[in-house]
């Protein structure tokens, strides 16, 4: 499982993620000069015989904020760290809100430099914690009281955040493999090498991999966990994966490494986006935010139907993207203000690649896989749904894929394809109208073109054949010598 620090600039985050792993997470020169982290630090937190969590670290300061969410997405639990002599602060309020727009749901609390407080004072600043937390994903968290120079509360601290991950449910390994990256570079003697959390499945060396959204191919040389050689990359760990056939400048933060064709990167998406009350003014279509997914930070405007989405607000939009993201159904997401620099709200994806750039939001909400498909197959339209995407595409589990696509009582499909009946059936009402219109103006051909009557009914050629084989299945058509006629159609002299 993956832990992240969150809370305010100096209030001994980096410090006490040392005291409890033995190592320093700031590794930049600028970090050690200037006494704060500005990027994510990485370190393994050992318990025994309960596991290794894998533990990010994560800037304070309002100005690396774009850093913090990088590593905030993708973790299981959240250590959420206030200092003591200074209590509750701008940034702890706003990683707060963050965690819970991504639907952070675990968490312990701990409260630093406790040996520089009375008792009368600690139990202010505890109270306004308590206010603080009330209504958010950390209510009833725990909250320990630490001090790295005394050592106090640390192995309690330790035995808590080991009790808080036991609480939480594994992630799937037999799911479909996602990393987004958030560091690559080069080692001499082994090329490119990236790192970042394992969001879901599992990777194997010698595995075929790409890089989105660029597309590029490579194969998996060697995987690290925590400095040691592993086999396999898990769910919810921290993984150095060395790349072969491809360079540093094909790849970066933001990139994500993929094992599955479902992936697809996309400009536009379809999501369930709400404003925080606090939001300081309502988006508009023109509006221009920053928007947060795994590691990927770029422009996106939101355009809600009805006009602009006020603060406090809540619509299913679109989310139309500056630059290509690699998303999944059920993907949180964070959106920012470019001026001021504040969190202002966030969403879930609906649909991450919608067939259509100026795609309708949906109108009804679908928190199952079973509901997204119903409404992805009649947004689909007669290009259907690929089966072989719902992992993805409806944020299914691979093996229930089958079953989800059976299940679909209002759906059809032909091969790999899905399509939503009423538009199958509404196809087929026009294919046979076209026979029937042209046994009407042409009595004494024995039938239509085929391909002709094809093209005219759809353009998609996998959709025409299901057509064609259901009309001939009810015989209300027959088919010969490359034409098309109603059963027991016969020219007639007049």
């Amino acid at each position: 499982m993956i832990l992240g620090t969150a809370g305010h600039v100096d209030h001994g985050k980096t410090a006490l993620v040392k005291a409890l792993t033995g190592v320093d997470t700031d590794r930049l020169a600028e970090e050690k000069r200037r006494g704060i982290t500005i990027d994510l630090g990485f370190a393994p937190l050992d318990l025994g015989a309960r596991g290794v969590l894998g533990v990010v670290d994560v800037p304070g300061h309002e100005a690396f904020v774009r850093n913090m969410l990088a590593g905030a997405t993708g973790v299981d639990l959240v250590l959420l760290v206030i200092a003591a002599d200074e209590g509750v602060m701008p940034q702890t309020r706003e990683h707060l809100a963050i965690l819970d727009i991504l639907g952070v749901k675990g968490g312990v609390i701990a409260l630093t430099k406790c040996d520089l407080v009375d008792d009368d004072w600690l139990a202010l600043v505890r109270d306004d914690v308590h206010a603080l937390v009330a209504g958010t994903a950390l209510e009833g968290a725990l909250m320990v009281e630490t001090s790295v120079v005394s050592g106090r509360g640390l192995d309690v601290l330790r035995s808590t955040l080991a009790a808080a991950a036991r609480a939480l449910p594994a992630r799937d390994a037999a799911d479909v493999f996602r990393l987004p990256v958030d560091r690559a570079f080069s080692v001499r003697g082994t090329g490119t090498v990236v790192t970042g959390t394992v969001w879901s499945g599992r990777l194997t060396r010698d595995a075929a991999v790409r890089i989105l959204p660029g597309g590029a191919a490579s194969r998996v040389r060697n995987i690290e966990s925590h400095g040691a050689a592993v086999e396999a990359a898990l769910p919810g760990t921290r993984a150095a994966i060395a790349l072969a056939a491809v360079g540093v400048a094909e790849l970066g933060r933001g990139s994500v490494l993929v094992s599955d064709d479902a992936w697809m990167p996309s400009t536009v998406l379809l999501a369930d986006v709400a404003l925080l009350p606090d939001a300081p003014r309502a988006l508009g279509p023109r509006t221009t935010v920053r928007f947060h997914l795994g590691t990927v930070e770029i422009g996106a405007r939101i355009v809600a139907p009805g006009g602009a989405l006020a603060p406090g607000g809540r619509k299913h939009a679109r989310v139309v993207l500056d630059a290509p993201v690699v998303g999944r159904a059920g993907d949180r997401f964070v959106l920012r203000s470019a001026s001021p620099l504040t969190t202002i709200g966030g969403g879930v994806i609906d649909d991450p690649s919608p067939p259509q750039r100026r795609a309708r939001p949906w109108t009804v909400d679908a928190a199952t896989p079973a509901q997204r498909l119903q409404e992805v197959l009649r947004h689909a339209g007669p290009l259907g749904v690929a089966v072989s995407t719902l992992p993805v595409r409806v944020g299914a589990h691979p093996a229930d894929v089958e079953a989800l696509a059976t299940a679909a009582g209002d759906a059809r499909r032909m091969g790999d394809i899905l399509y939503a009946a009423p538009i199958v059936s509404a196809l087929e009402q026009r294919f046979a109208s076209l026979v029937d219109e042209h046994h009407a103006h042409h009595p004494l051909d024995p039938g239509a073109p085929l391909q002709s009557v094809r093209a005219q009914t759809t353009a998609n050629p996998a959709l025409a054949d299901l057509i064609v084989s259901t009309l001939l299945d009810r015989h209300q058509v027959d088919v010969s010598g490359g034409l098309v006629m109603r059963h027991g159609w016969t020219p007639t002299l007049d």
